[in-house]
């Protein structure tokens, strides 16, 4: 980050720094510059200053000469010649790594070339040449660019600028003023879109570090749900699937890249939602928008029944589709019914909506859905995105949830249960890159109407397939969750927590049943400016959500709990949220009352049943949020479950004596049996909750992972 406390003297003389807010300086400072990534975006626009912009240039350039002249210095050589280097015969990127001088060189004279064109992009007019990094080196006595800046002419600064700037032909468009142009619109409205450098640790999940491998926040804003991104069994098999098949699919599934691990996560999320098949895309975007683009275009005289607050994807498959389309109000059956009464019974018709609206938690009457669906002779899609791995005793999804106790009973068997809410839906979407923490999207369904989309969809024929890792990856964690109810239902647990907390405070939620949870800030600014400070002064990463996510004056920070997050860790959320909403002055809910309301904030409905009951969250036995130091233990019953899955194509894992019964120990204590093994374990075994590694997992015998 830069130096903020040395900003702050120049704040009276300059007026960028006095009209900025000392948050939104942090943040600029910490964010990497898109077009130069050897300065930050703060350095860039002081690098377009006419009093910083020349100042800068003029220092990098001494940087430059010092580094260089001193790595042309005779004992500085004589260092080189003594470890077998030569500057001057090779200028190979080895060479130039070995001397922390002439590296140091190398870094100032790159950063010295990005603040010259970010400082002249806007005066095409001038005429100097400017020395590339070779020359610029070299010239200041760097022997190790010699070589290099003997081969180069000097670039003039005019045919930079020009070839950046002004198209080849007097007359034609003017593209670039027209991209400035947009993207000063998004400035003016602050809905510009600012994308931090956040870096997830795998052994110190929620944490992650930022551009600075040395500074640490704690992310709050993840759609890995339940941590499954460094699920230790995951990694596991997503290693040994990369051992044996290598980094990439090989092409499209028609040509290369349909594999036997495609096919078995394919045939495990058919069984997760009860159905006859499903098909696997990169991502659940594409899935969404291939399907009902296909669907649509096939179908004669489609007509979809959308609604209002659906996901983008959804939108941009039915506007792709050509097919005309009703968009009802948000989960408002009558409208939808209204809608629906206008078309013949015969119309082919197709109901597209969400399970969990993620931006404001609301969850879709799926039954009641399915109800107007077999009235009028329509479809369904619903797209459980954001519930899968999360809802129901198997993890399939809000569809599953609502007919608990008969999925539980059915267990891990295929087969649909007939007339439940799942079994209704005719067609479901979900992704593998949110609870699941892989990537990928897929849709299942019925055999025909699968085979359909895999044989007409662009999206999918002409894409590139997942890389078998990742598939494995994700198979793994489909089965890991569909045996295992305790991450789910301990994530429930800490919503409810910091739900409550927030309201003690005044502090206002999105009222919603489920695991969203949204803070209603209601302005794009107040809101980008929460989040600055939030991870500048408190460690606490928590993104802003404005227009076209959410609507204009409905701006939020959407906060992500789960089950790995610390009881202290909420503490800080907490209390860092409450600052930050003081010093700003940002609206309370007795605030939003007083005005009649936003968001279903201040109208006296803060308080709203979850779809999780306390029997549902009590079947992982009372799961208690961890502690910092606390172990994550991970159920090695279920590891075993997905390492006997995989044993097919990737083989047993061979454990030893010792670990076999470190295996058992833990099975007994996920059962709170402890008493029964008092004298079981051997003398090396000391604790049978020992953190690892996750990456060491294939021949880790313990599965538990810190907090």
């Amino acid at each position: 980050m830069e130096k903020f406390s040395s900003l702050a003297r120049f704040k009276s003389s300059c007026p960028f720094l006095g009209g900025t807010k000392t948050s939104t300086l942090r943040a600029l400072g910490s964010a990497i510059s898109p077009r130069f990534p050897s300065i930050s975006q703060l350095t860039e626009r002081a690098a377009s200053c006419p009093i910083m912009g020349p100042a800068l240039v003029m220092r990098s350039t001494q940087m430059v000469a010092g580094y260089a002249s001193v790595a042309g210095q005779a004992d500085v050589q004589n260092i080189h010649h003594s470890k077998g280097i030569f500057p001057g015969t090779s200028v190979s990127e080895a060479d130039i790594s070995k001397c922390p001088h002439a590296s140091a060189a190398r870094a100032a004279a790159r950063m010295a070339d990005d603040l010259a064109a970010a400082s002249t992009t806007k005066a095409p007019e001038a005429k100097k040449e400017v020395p590339s990094t070779a020359q610029r080196a070299a010239a200041a006595g760097c022997p190790f660019h010699k070589a290099a800046a003997a081969k180069e002419q000097p670039v003039k600064l005019s045919e930079v600028t020009e070839t950046q700037t002004t198209p080849a032909t007097p007359d034609a468009y003017k593209y670039d003023k027209f991209y400035a142009a947009e993207l000063e619109k998004k400035h003016k409205d602050q809905s510009y879109r600012y994308f931090n450098n956040i870096n997830r640790l795998a052994t110190k999940f929620p944490i992650a570090h930022t551009a600075s491998v040395k500074e640490e926040v704690q992310v709050w804003c993840a759609n890995d749900y339940l941590g499954m991104g460094n699920n230790p069994v995951v990694l596991e098999t997503m290693h040994r699937a990369l051992d044996k098949y290598g980094a990439g699919a090989g092409g499209t599934r028609n040509i290369a890249g349909n594999s036997a691990m495609h096919l078995g996560l394919e045939r495990e999320l058919a069984t997760l939602h009860r159905k006859e098949s499903a098909l696997v895309f990169s991502s659940c975007y594409v899935a969404n928008d291939a399907t009902l683009s296909t669907l649509g275009s096939k179908l004669p005289g489609c007509v979809y029944f959308s609604d209002a607050s659906n996901h983008a994807s959804m939108i941009q498959g039915i506007r792709h589709s050509g097919a005309k389309k009703e968009i009802f109000k948000h989960n408002d059956l009558d409208d939808l019914e209204a809608k629906l009464k206008k078309y013949p019974k015969d119309t082919p018709k197709i109901i597209a909506f969400e399970s969990v609206y993620s931006m404001c938690g609301s969850i879709g009457p799926i039954k009641e859905i399915c109800d107007l669906a077999k009235k009028y002779g329509a479809l369904t899609f619903l797209d459980e995105v954001h519930a899968v791995g999360l809802y129901g005793p198997r993890g399939a999804g809000v569809a599953e949830h609502l007919d608990w106790e008969s999925h539980q009973m059915a267990g891990q068997t295929f087969e649909p249960i007939k007339d439940s809410v799942m079994d209704r839906i005719d067609m479901i979407t979900g992704t593998l890159g949110k609870a699941y923490g892989t990537v990928g999207g897929y849709v299942a369904g019925s055999r025909n109407f699968i085979d359909m989309i895999r044989s007409y969809a662009p999206g999918f024929i002409f894409t590139t397939s997942l890389p078998p890792a990742t598939v494995a990856g994700a198979r793994a964690s489909v089965i890991y969750q569909k045996h295992h109810v305790g991450d789910r239902a301990l994530k429930q647990v800490n919503v409810r927590t910091v739900k409550e907390r927030f309201a003690a405070l005044d502090i206002p939620v999105v009222p919603g049943p489920s695991h969203i949870v949204p803070v209603l800030v209601g302005d794009a600014g107040l809101a980008k400016v929460a989040s600055d400070k939030l991870l500048c002064e408190h460690g606490i990463y928590v993104q802003a959500i404005n227009f076209p996510t959410v609507a204009v004056g409905e701006e939020r920070l959407r906060v992500t709990v789960t089950p790995r997050h610390t009881a202290e860790q909420i503490d800080g959320l907490i209390t860092a949220m409450d600052t930050v909403f003081t010093e700003l002055k940002i609206n309370r809910i007795s605030d939003w009352a007083k005005l009649g309301g936003r968001a279903n904030v201040g109208i006296g409905k803060e308080s709203v049943e979850p779809i999780w009951s306390n029997a549902q969250i009590n079947t992982a036995g009372q799961p208690q949020t961890l502690h910092d130091g606390d172990m994550a233990l991970v159920d090695v019953n279920v590891v075993q479950v997905v390492r006997k899955s995989f044993e097919d194509l990737l083989g047993p894992i061979e454990l030893s004596e010792t670990e076999t019964i470190q295996m058992k120990v833990e099975a007994v204590l996920m059962t709170g049996a402890v008493e029964h093994i008092a004298g079981a374990l051997p003398k090396k075994v000391k604790a049978p909750r020992i953190p690892v590694n996750p990456i060491d997992m294939p021949v880790a015998p313990t599965v538990a992972v810190s907090a």
